[in-house]
């Protein structure tokens, strides 16, 4: 059984003779296909020195301490990060309270007081575009100096490139907000997920249309208002599902809600956690002039969810 990954929460948890360490240092939001082609090297090499694999997240996102009003909307909480960096095989994860007094360490200090003397740094792998120390002053040809006279090995890992474009978590906020999830799902290697606890909705949708688990997405970087083939996992179980994104504007909504119809799922539940990944957006959001029409393109949108699944399901794949 593999060992279950560590996670220190500070720089104090860590122990005070911490064996060397393969590592790299970022804020790893979404975990896309080019983090994990960095932790997945990360990985091998550690292996290959018997070094311990670590990874060095911040929480919050430097951004939202630094310039708040420039933060961007996060794909990923903590807690999706921590599991999807678990599920790649790290052994350990440190997660460091950003704050301005860490901002204020020059390039220098950061890889001295951290990398070296606290990390015990053998190796650190990072990307093209690898910015630290205060005022992003540092950069990988810094780094590299600072390796030399440090006694550790800088290993620059060249980006993902799908369709000519590099895979970035900023490239992939646009792509979610665009409403382009299947686009996002192909540069996250996964569909895009958002996690959530389940609240009590009007009761109209139920009435009059289908009925839907409504639900408060803990993400920060939301779909674009439409509505989407999605799958619903709620109490250990995933269905089929189609998820509205959007302020429902045939009943003149003012307020965005997200809310899923679970097919094959006839249960009322008031309350408990769902995770709903986007697959496709069937169409965008719009007003309908009844609320009959408006029960009638739901009809279609669920046969075409139900379509979806049936042909994914008896898909088989290509002979080699």
């Amino acid at each position: 059984m593999t060992p279950a990954m560590r996670i220190y929460r500070a720089l104090e948890e860590l122990p005070a003779a911490l064996p060397g360490t393969v590592l790299t240092v970022g804020n790893f939001d979404g975990i896309h296909l080019g983090h994990q082609r960095i932790i997945t090297q990360v990985i091998n090499r550690s292996r290959e020195v018997a070094a311990t694999a670590l990874a060095v997240t911040f929480d919050p996102h430097p951004a939202k301490v630094l310039i708040p009003e420039q933060a961007p909307p996060l794909l990923t909480t903590l807690a999706q990060r921590l599991d999807l960096l678990a599920q790649l095989g790290l052994d350990a994860v440190l997660v460091i309270t950003f704050t301005p007094e860490l901002s204020r360490l020059t390039p220098r200090e950061f890889v001295c007081e951290i990398v070296c003397s606290r990390l015990a740094a053998q190796a650190l792998y990072v990307g093209p575009e690898f910015r630290f120390g205060y005022r992003q002053a540092g950069d990988v040809a810094e780094l590299s100096l600072l390796a030399k006279e440090f006694g550790f090995a800088v290993h620059v890992v060249p980006p993902v490139v799908v369709r000519g474009q590099a895979i970035s978590s900023t490239l992939i906020r646009e792509l979610v907000r665009e409403g382009r999830v299947e686009r996002a799902a192909r540069l996250l290697g996964r569909a895009y997920a958002l996690t959530g606890t389940i609240t009590p909705g009007s009761g109209r949708g139920a009435q009059s249309l289908v009925p839907t688990l409504n639900f408060v997405p803990e993400q920060e970087c939301l779909p674009g208002r439409g509505v989407y083939i999605t799958e619903t996992l709620v109490e250990g179980k995933t269905y089929p599902s189609a998820t509205n994104v959007g302020l429902r504007p045939t009943f003149a909504g003012d307020r965005l809600v997200v809310e899923s119809h679970l097919l094959d799922f006839d249960r009322e539940l008031r309350e408990g956690r769902l995770e709903t990944h986007f697959h496709r957006r069937l169409r965008a959001e719009k007003e309908f002039p009844s609320t009959q029409a408006l029960r009638k393109q739901i009809q279609r949108d669920l046969a075409a969810t139900r379509q979806f699944f049936q042909r994914r399901s008896t898909a088989t794949p290509l002979a080699s």
